[in-house]
């Protein structure tokens, strides 16, 4: 990770983050993808060089206009909910109308089936994931986020929701390397920019 020097994978700290909330909860087996997600790299695999979506990546990292990086992440954003399939694409306009009218289970069901249905679609994972963390269930968002960084290590949203989860779980070590992974994403991030000063400064004050 280019601006920690640390050795471990970004998706080590989801799985490692997912674990704090295992504690006092029913024991369940660990998602399937934990073991691959301990080994993923944060660089995207050669793969996908050919992918639309890499371009968009490199220009949102070297961008250093705060508004003009905002479109292109909004570009992003607009890809990545593209899953290719008509089927995935209706069971997610379906999660999100059930989530604005507050029917989580209903919502739930449709993303489980995305999910199965095409596990490769990181939003049908992004999404849970949001889902999840609204219904009060972190240590399942923590196990979604994680399916989702192992596909996109580039994914900010989720990036960002596990940064978030790690501050409110007061691991603010783990939270701080999130967002500079986030930051070597998206570097014009004027809020994540904030918010990584702030908790540089919370954890220099805690260790003095």
């Amino acid at each position: 990770m280019r601006h920690l020097l640390l050795s471990t994978p970004i998706l080590a700290l989801a799985v490692l983050a997912s674990s704090v909330y295992a504690q006092g909860q029913p024991a369940e087996p660990p998602p399937t993808a934990v073991p691959q997600a301990l080994a993923a790299d944060a660089n995207p695999s050669a793969s996908s060089t050919a992918n639309p979506i890499d371009t968009l990546f490199d220009a949102l990292k070297r961008e250093r206009n705060p508004e003009k990086a905002k479109g292109i992440a909004g570009q992003i954003i607009a890809e990545m909910n593209d899953s290719g399939s008509a089927t995935v694409n209706l069971l997610m306009q379906w999660s999100a109308e059930s989530i604005k009218e507050k029917k989580n289970a209903a919502a739930l069901d449709f993303l489980d089936r995305v999910t199965l249905l095409d596990p490769a679609f990181t939003e049908g994972w992004n999404r849970r994931a949001t889902l999840h963390y609204t219904m009060g269930d972190r240590r399942k968002s923590m196990a979604d986020i994680a399916e989702v960084l192992k596909r996109e290590p580039r994914h900010f949203g989720a990036l960002a929701g596990m940064a978030g989860i790690l501050m409110e779980a007061d691991e603010d070590d783990l939270a701080l390397k999130a967002w500079e992974r986030y930051l070597s994403v998206y570097p014009a991030d004027r809020d994540a920019q904030e918010a990584l000063s702030k908790l540089s400064e919370k954890i220099a004050g805690n260790r003095t």
